[in-house]
Order: C-alpha cells, then sequence, then structure tokens
C-alpha cells in the first residue's frame, strides 16, 4: 500500500480519558477514577454534567446501551450530582496535574460548569443540533470540543456558525457502542480541517486500545478520547466500551511510542500488525457520511422539539410545554431544533401526547 501521509514526523495527541458517569454518583470512586487516570496516561479527565430532564422525557423507555437496554430516564436521574460534586473534580484534576473537562447537556448543566470557572466544555454528538445550548455556549464566551458522530456536514456548519469565533476544536466519531474500527473513515480528519479550519481529533469508542488511535496519527488527530473505568463490568453505561486502567496505559504507551516516527513507518508497522487491508478499511475514502452502525440513529439520539406534557388542541406552545430532547427508540421524533422560534407562541392543531415529537401537522397556522 502507498504511503498514507507525507513522510513527517507524527506527534502524540492530547488523550482525554473520558470518564463519563462512570462514578455511579459516588465521589470516592470518582476521585479514584482521576487518580487513576492520571496515572494511566492522561492529559485530561472527562466528566457529564447529567439532569436527566435536560435529555430525554420520562416515557423514552427502554435504550439498547452495551450493557443491555436500560431504563436510561431513570439512570440519568440516579446520576444527577449537582454543581459541587463536578467543582470538587475540577478541583482534584488540577491539584494532580491534569485538565478537567465535563459536556453539559442542557442551559442549566452548562450555567453551572461556566459558574464554577470551566472554559471549554465538550458538546457529545446528540447535542451537536442543540442549536440554543451552542448559542449560549458562544455568547457567554466558552470554548467548545464538538461530536460529529451521527451527523452530517451540513449539521456540523450549522453549529459552528451558531458557535461563531473561538478555539474551538471538532472530534470525529461514529455513534456506535462499540463502533466498528473498519467504520472510522479517518480521512476525514484532513477534511474536516481543510473545510473549518479547526484542529480535529477523534472519539474512538471502537475496542481496540491501539488500532484506530495509531491510525489517527497518520492523519494528524489532535486530541484523542476513550471511555475510561476503573472496572469494565462496573455497571457504568459505558464501562462495556471502556478502557481499564490497564488498557488506558497500554494506549498511552503506544502513542507515546510513535511519536516522532516518520508517518511512513508507523503505516507500515500497523499493517504488518493489523493487516494492510484493514488499516486501509480504517482509513476509508475520507467522504462523509453516515456509518452504517449509526445511520439508523440519525433524527433520533440528536435534539427535536418534543413535547414535555400532554398539549391540548388549542393550547399556546411555550417553554414550559416543549423542549429540544433526544427522541431514542420509542418516541416519535419532532421539528429540528432550528424551527423553535418559530413554534414558540403559536397554537396546537391537535391534541399532542407527553413526549412525542412535535410536527408541523401539529401547529395551528
Amino acid at each position: 500500500m502507498k504511503p498514507d501521509p507525507a513522510n513527517r514526523s507524527l506527534r502524540s495527541p492530547y488523550l482525554i480519558a473520558e470518564a463519563g458517569t462512570s462514578h455511579g454518583g459516588d465521589l470516592s470512586r470518582a476521585l479514584e477514577i482521576i487518580a487513576a487516570a492520571v496515572e494511566s496516561g492522561a492529559d485530561c479527565v472527562k466528566f457529564q454534567h447529567v439532569y436527566a430532564d435536560e435529555i430525554i422525557h420520562p416515557r423514552t423507555g427502554l435504550v439498547p446501551l452495551p450493557g443491555g437496554d436500560t431504563p436510561l430516564y431513570e439512570v440519568f436521574r440516579s446520576l444527577e450530582t449537582g454543581p459541587e460534586f463536578l467543582a470538587r473534580l475540577q478541583e482534584e484534576a488540577q491539584a494532580r496535574g491534569v485538565d478537567f473537562l465535563c459536556t453539559p447537556f442542557g442551559l442549566r448543566s452548562l450555567s453551572e460548569l461556566i459558574e464554577g470557572g470551566v472554559k471549554r466544555v465538550k458538546i457529545a454528538s446528540p447535542e451537536l443540533n442543540h442549536l440554543p445550548l451552542l448559542r449560549e455556549a458562544a455568547t457567554r464566551g466558552v470554548d467548545c470540543i464538538l461530536s460529529t458522530g451521527v451527523s452530517r456536514l451540513g449539521d456540523i456548519e450549522e453549529a459552528l456558525a451558531v458557535l461563531g469565533e473561538g478555539s474551538h476544536m471538532l472530534m470525529h466519531c461514529v455513534t456506535s457502542y462499540p463502533a466498528p474500527p473498519e467504520e472510522y473513515n479517518l480521512r476525514l480528519l484532513p477534511l474536516y480541517g481543510r473545510l473549518f479550519g479547526l484542529p480535529v481529533g477523534i472519539s474512538d469508542h471502537s475496542l481496540d486500545p491501539e488500532l484506530v488511535p495509531l491510525c489517527g496519527m497518520l492523519v494528524e488527530c489532535r486530541a484523542l478520547e476513550k471511555h475510561f473505568t476503573l472496572d469494565t463490568s462496573g455497571g457504568g453505561l459505558d464501562d462495556p466500551v471502556a478502557l481499564d486502567p490497564e488498557g488506558f496505559s497500554t494506549l498511552a504507551r503506544a502513542l507515546k511510542a510513535a511519536e516522532g516516527l516518520p508517518a511512513e513507518e508507523l503505516q507500515e508497522s500497523l499493517c504488518k500488525q493489523f493487516g494492510e487491508k484493514r488499516i486501509e478499511a480504517v482509513l476509508g475514502d475520507g467522504r462523509k457520511i453516515l456509518a452504517p452502525s449509526e445511520a439508523s440513529n440519525y433524527g433520533r439520539t440528536n435534539r427535536s422539539i418534543h413535547a414535555l406534557t400532554r398539549i391540548e388542541a388549542g393550547e399556546t406552545l411555550r417553554e414550559g410545554n416543549i423542549a429540544l430532547l433526544r427522541t431514542e427508540k420509542i418516541l416519535t421524533p419532532g421539528l429540528h431544533p432550528r424551527y423553535l422560534p418559530h413554534v414558540l407562541g403559536r397554537k396546537a392543531e391537535r391534541r399532542i401526547e407527553a413526549g412525542e415529537g412535535l410536527r408541523w401537522e401539529d401547529i395551528l397556522r
């Protein structure tokens, strides 16, 4: 195989340990996770600031996750920790010499992080189209790391237009758990860089600790995020697809070992280790399409306009009875968030059941 990159020296990406909610709401476990991530070679430890009502509706039902079908709303409710919990984690990360990063899922969680001194947040792929969230981040001068799973180029362009100027970053990923490495299409990274003029990283949901990350170095990956847990059978939402400290250490050592190598040398080594055909599949063709394993999630894991409560015919649509939520598998998707300003203040044409997506035919014209 002809070497993919120019024969340049490689540099190791900024390494993010995505702890998410693996702490299960236990502060002592969260602090232990930070210590283990630092020991394993992380540059940054990332958590999630969860309020269930900012993410999904109580009627969402069971959601298929790596650990099986999950009553996700109830689980999210159990993981609500509040701003003091996150502030303590931020303090601990800084004391141990690594960066703290956190994902908000709505205006409340974003505001609490900003009030806690956070200047940069991670926006998960389903919130790429949560335009009010992005607008608030821009208004308050917060830089965003944007995951771009289950998205199209137009979605990324719209999100960045709302964010405006700033030290933002794009994170390429496949929104599937676990994600097949062969669907990662890593040649998208230089395309993103040319199109949007931003640094680009990878949020890797595949299981192998080295394959996607090392291939990412060939396409100038600037940041690499991997789920991190103390125990892959610990019961956390993402634990089955996470790396434990040993696996994360393996990843960190592999990245450091590749640093400074000529790109051609690393590519030849990877072809010997994994096979030329597989490496070519992971690198892909650089065309932005939905990966096969995530395509069915488009329009469902993303945000759309949903009824919070049962809305009767003739009732005015307002912030108290509609919201931007993920749909998931059972409920009906609604209108894109871009239409929220056009919907507020209108009246319902017919009854809309709680949780269901709002459609144009539901609105009195």
